[in-house]
């Protein structure tokens, strides 16, 4: 078993949670990440097929990122019937601070916090 893997895997979700930002779970992650990591232009049907699940579940997660603001819904000017998935500044910032849980930075409070201060 790769212990330093789950180990440095498992202090990252504890900073993460402690951190007080957005709980998401691991299908709105993924959701997110694929969005901001690979080449676009994203659909809910082209999302579903990458993540392997139904229009409905992906809907349901993009709901959630919405309301954080992390992602948007832009409806294609060319064929009114698709919409796209797109990025936003609050999405690229919330992935930003979570890089930096994944590199072990020693974050005392989470990003909103300190943008208020």
């Amino acid at each position: 078993m790769p212990d330093q893997s789950l180990s440095s895997w498992k202090n990252t979700l504890i900073d993460y949670v402690r951190s007080g930002e957005p709980d998401l779970t691991n299908r709105q992650m993924a959701l997110l990440m694929l969005v901001y990591l690979d080449p676009g232009p994203h659909t809910v049907r082209g999302l579903a097929r990458a993540l392997n699940v139904s229009k409905p579940v992906v809907t349901r997660a993009l709901n959630r990122l919405g309301t954080l603001g992390y992602l948007r819904r832009q409806r294609d000017d060319t064929d009114k019937r698709n919409i796209f998935v797109a990025r936003t500044a609050e999405g690229a910032d919330f992935l930003a601070e979570f890089g930096h849980f994944l590199a072990g930075d020693n974050i005392s409070q989470p990003a909103a916090r300190r943008a208020n201060a």
